[in-house]
């Protein structure tokens, strides 16, 4: 192996972990718990319950996360027949990888496994997203996502989510979010606690 392909080859890995050198955007972290109100309005009925989400850094740049909720639906009417309410279990988990792109605002890109109980009967699938999350003032952070998710059960559909955190102080916020895709929007609001 000749002197100047050594050297290129060592330029090029070099170059290739310049992204997993940089920490996460100052103000924006990766370490939570939250927990709270969860509403999904569908064309076919809405949905309420209880939730609840979580990340925890692995690294400078890499973050675990999940969620889970519980939610009902109460009669509703499809296709003109009424209908006693069900329940809706969602779970998800998944890992992250966050790059800095300005002094308080991160790249955010995401992958997780998902999971869906509906009346007794469970799907699976996947979802992939990408935004920025960024600290906008020292007690306030928000994020816009643009995602895709597919599964057993239902075709792929695109989606976007954006979302806010009000900090009371460093560790204790309230934080909400907000998810549209073509067949139904899901909020979820409640207390966050930042380690």
């Amino acid at each position: 192996m000749n002197t100047t392909f050594r050297k290129s080859l060592l330029g090029l890995t070099l170059l290739a972990t310049l992204p997993f050198a940089a920490n996460a955007a100052e103000g924006v972290s990766y370490n939570f718990v939250e927990g709270g109100y969860v509403r999904t309005d569908t064309d076919f009925g809405d949905a309420e319950g209880f939730g609840g989400n979580g990340s925890f850094a692995i690294a400078p740049n890499f973050h675990i996360f999940g969620g889970f909720s519980g939610q009902e639906v109460d009669d509703f009417e499809f296709e003109g027949v009424r209908n006693d309410g069900f329940d809706i279990d969602l779970m998800r988990a998944g890992v992250g990888y966050n790059h800095e792109i300005a002094p308080n605002a991160d790249l955010v890109t995401r992958v997780a496994y998902e999971r869906a109980e509906v009346a007794g009967d469970s799907f699976g699938g996947y979802s992939v997203e990408a935004g920025v999350r960024g600290a906008l003032a020292p007690n306030f952070e928000g994020y816009a996502m643009a995602g895709f998710e597919d599964g057993e059960e239902y075709d792929g559909d695109f989606y976007g989510r954006v979302g806010a955190q009000v900090k009371f102080s460093p560790n204790w916020g309230v934080s909400g979010d907000v998810k549209f895709s073509e067949g139904d929007t899901q909020l979820f609001v409640g207390p966050r606690f930042t380690f």
